[in-house]
């Protein structure tokens, strides 16, 4: 039997219990995504569930979610991912960029190394305008990518200059790309990275190093790069690929990803993916961290075409599902800073999901050397949600 007190004291704490049971009870959400397969390899999760919204901030994950009066996005036959985390491309080449990437369920992105110091004030400015959280790579060549040659002429690859680029600029730039390919480095690839490096360091940034026939071997290169680079075109053929001439991944490599390098695809246009190469780096067990595109206007109409062709392309290659959108999701939110906390629908999450459509059929994949692969099942974008709003819907 209960004295004065421990009646008093049970009393006030169901008092306070019944009014939060009504509170949630009452709840309402925004948006609610309703009967659809939600893969989060960040939670291991691959199943019907519905996905429900308030805030901005992912509010619940689970099964017949009474939506009541939120709007409501239908999601049945269609996958439900965390919005795709995209950390190479070149989208603020073109003023619609970041907003043509979103509507392919982009919800992040990176710039990476469209210019350098002489025009980085426009890359920064466009990357500001994006809807959807953006950062730039500084590139370590004055000129960028629009360069004839880039950092043939060593003078372009201006310490002094890249460092006051980023001081004015800190907020947006999140790094430093070098190229080192023999048709934009040359035999200066080794001071390009050697300068990047002394860029990068002085505010603590990461290195993305474009790679692939390069006139220095990647032994000599690879021991330059630190833990948090990134080394992108991760696929690129001979000479000077990731692999020896009997299949073996470079000892250099492997002691790359061991001190905590990351490498990613890159998939692009020009010299950096070939059917033969991949198949063989993917038999030895060196998988990407992450997957990207390369972004260019021009590669919408070839090759790249969205990101989730890009992603298709290592369905066809073998990997699994799961596999495939880790390296576009949960991989890429833990390599730059701005995307901390994305790439998952955990609870209280932001709310960033990308709505795709995995179809069956026979599709033709291209790799950079035209040569064509025929696969089973494309990922075709149909709806994009950013922080808690639809932003985009095919179809």
């Amino acid at each position: 039997m209960m004295n004065r007190r421990q009646f008093l004291a049970s009393s006030s704490i169901a008092a306070a219990w019944v009014p939060a049971r009504r509170a949630s009870a009452a709840a309402k959400y925004d948006l609610v995504v309703k009967g659809g397969r939600v893969v989060d390899p960040s939670r291991k999760l691959d199943a019907l569930r519905d996905v429900a919204i308030a805030n901005g901030r992912i509010a619940e994950i689970g099964a017949n979610i009474e939506a009541g009066g939120a709007e409501k996005i239908d999601a049945q036959g269609k996958l439900v991912a965390p919005g795709l985390i995209d950390i190479h491309t070149h989208a603020t080449r073109s003023p619609d960029g970041p907003k043509l990437c979103l509507a392919d369920g982009v919800t992040g992105l990176i710039d990476a190394g469209t210019q350098g110091a002489d025009g980085i004030d426009q890359a920064v400015r466009a990357a500001q305008a994006a809807p959807q959280p953006c950062r730039v790579l500084i590139n370590i060549g004055r000129k960028g990518i629009i360069a004839e040659g880039d950092t043939m002429d060593l003078s372009r690859a201006d310490v002094s200059a890249a460092k006051a680029a980023i001081a004015r600029n800190r907020e947006t730039i999140a790094g430093v790309k070098a190229r080192l390919s023999r048709d934009v480095a040359g035999a200066n690839d080794f001071e390009v990275l050697r300068r990047a490096q002394e860029v990068a360091s002085a505010f603590r940034l990461p290195v993305m190093i474009h790679m692939g026939q390069t006139v220095s071997p990647l032994a000599k290169l690879f021991p330059l790069l630190k833990s948090g680079d990134i080394v992108t075109h991760m696929f690129a053929p001979p000479p000077n690929s990731i692999i020896d001439d009997a299949e073996h991944i470079l000892p250099e490599v492997l002691a790359a990803r061991r001190r905590g390098v990351i490498f990613d695809l890159g998939n692009g246009r020009t010299g950096h993916l070939r059917w033969d190469i991949a198949e063989a780096v993917l038999k030895t067990g060196f998988l990407p961290d992450t997957f990207s595109t390369d972004w260019t206007p021009e590669g919408r109409t070839t090759q790249i075409i969205d990101f989730p062709n890009v992603m298709s392309k290592f369905l066809m290659l073998g990997l699994p599902l799961d596999r495939v959108i880790a390296c576009a999701t949960v991989n890429p939110s833990r390599v730059f800073g701005v995307f901390r906390g994305k790439g998952t629908l955990k609870i209280g999450a932001p709310a960033d999901i990308a709505l795709l459509e995995l179809r069956e059929g026979t599709f033709e994949f291209v790799d950079n050397y035209e040569n064509k692969r025929t696969g089973m099942q494309r990922l075709f974008p149909i709806a994009t949600v950013l922080a808690g709003k639809k932003v985009a819907v095919h179809g």
